[in-house]
C-alpha cells in the first residue's frame, strides 16, 4: 500500500475508485472476493481506492472497522493509495481516528452528515478529527450549501484538507452555482470530481477539475482510466465517446439506486461475488438484477475488448 502524503498529483495519476465491499453470507469480510475486485482494478491501471459509501461504511460498526481497513491495506498492491473513510457522526470519526491514526494511511475521507450540523459545527469537526489522525482529510461534499466556501478556504489554509470530494447531483453539471462559489475561494486542484464518469467531462472542461471518482470503474477500469487520459490531454470529443459507455450503467444506478446497483453489478458482470450488503441496505430485486445484468455485462466485455485492443 501506498502510505507517502498524498499530493495532487496523487490525485491526478488515477481515476478514484470508489467500490463496494464483499462480504459472504453471514455478513462476514469476503477476503478472497476483496482481492479479486482490487486486484480487477489494478489490473486496469487504477492506484487509488477510497471505501466510503459504496462500501458502506456508514454502516460499519467500531467492532469490525480496524479488520476492515487492516484487510484492506494487506491486500493492496505497493503503489495503491488505500482511502477509508470516517464518520459521518462525531462520535464514531474520532473513535475510528483513533484506529487510523495507528495504521499508515496517508489520509481519511470525512462521510457526509445529513442531520444535525451547522457550519461552524462541522468545520470543528474537521479540525478536531484531522488532530485526532495527525493528518489531513478528505472532506465529501455531498449537498449544494455543506460548507461554506470561505470556511472550506479556512480549512485548507490550515492545512486540514487535502481534498475535497465534490458529489452534488445537477440536472445540468454546467449550471453548479455552489461549485463556482467554491472555485472564487479556493482553487480547482483541491476539488475532485466525485459523482462518477456523468459529469466529468463538463467538470474538467468547464471548472478546471482534473481528477475524478468512480464506482463503474469497478466494472470497466480501463475504459475510466482511458477517459482520464483523454481529459487530461484535453481530448474531449474522445473523452464523450468513452463516457457514454458509463451511461448505461450509471442509468441504471441513478434509477433505482447507486450503491445497491454498483454493489451487484460487479457480482454480475463475473468481477468477483460481492455477497449480501450489510444492513441498513439490501441487494437487487431479482426484476432490478434481470435489468442490470446484460448492462454491467456489456460494458465489462467492451472494457476487456475494445479498450484492450
Amino acid at each position: 500500500m501506498k502510505t507517502s502524503p498524498v499530493t495532487h498529483q496523487d490525485l491526478q495519476r488515477s481515476v478514484i475508485a470508489v467500490p463496494p465491499l464483499a462480504r459472504r453470507a453471514d455478513l462476514t469480510l469476503n477476503e478472497a472476493a476483496n482481492r479479486a475486485l482490487l486486484a480487477h482494478l489494478e489490473a486496469g491501471g487504477v492506484r487509488s481506492v477510497m471505501y466510503g459509501g459504496n462500501a458502506n461504511f456508514y454502516n460499519v460498526g467500531l467492532g469490525e472497522y480496524a479488520r476492515i481497513v487492516d484487510m484492506l491495506a494487506a491486500l493492496a498492491g505497493p503503489d495503491t493509495w488505500i482511502l477509508p473513510s470516517a464518520g459521518p457522526d462525531y462520535g464514531k470519526m474520532m473513535d475510528q481516528a483513533l484506529v487510523l491514526r495507528t495504521r499508515a494511511f496517508p489520509t481519511a475521507m470525512l462521510l457526509p452528515m445529513s442531520f444535525p450540523y451547522t457550519d461552524e459545527g462541522l468545520a470543528d469537526g474537521v479540525r478536531r478529527f484531522t488532530d485526532a489522525l495527525a493528518k489531513p482529510a478528505v472532506v465529501y461534499i455531498k449537498s449544494a450549501g455543506y460548507l461554506a466556501p470561505a470556511t472550506v478556504a479556512r480549512l485548507i489554509e490550515e492545512g486540514r484538507i487535502v481534498a475535497l470530494k465534490y458529489a452534488v447531483v445537477r440536472e445540468d453539471p454546467l449550471r453548479d452555482d455552489y461549485l463556482r462559489a467554491l472555485l472564487d475561494e479556493v482553487e480547482a486542484r483541491w476539488i475532485v470530481s466525485g459523482i462518477g464518469e456523468r459529469p466529468a467531462i463538463a467538470h474538467y472542461r468547464h471548472f478546471g477539475l482534473s481528477s475524478f471518482t468512480s464506482g463503474s470503474v469497478c466494472v470497466a477500469p480501463r475504459g475510466s482510466m482511458r477517459l482520464l487520459r483523454l481529459l487530461a490531454e484535453g481530448r474531449y470529443d474522445e473523452a464523450e465517446g468513452v463516457r457514454q459507455r458509463y451511461l448505461g450503467l450509471e442509468d441504471c444506478r441513478d434509477g433505482i439506486s447507486p450503491i445497491r446497483v454498483l454493489h451487484d453489478a460487479v457480482t454480475l458482470a463475473g468481477v468477483a461475488d460481492m455477497g449480501p450488503m450489510l444492513p441498513l441496505l439490501t441487494g437487487l430485486s431479482a426484476a432490478e438484477r434481470e435489468r442490470v445484468a446484460p448492462v454491467a455485462r456489456a460494458l465489462a466485455e467492451w472494457d476487456r475488448e475494445a479498450v484492450a485492443a
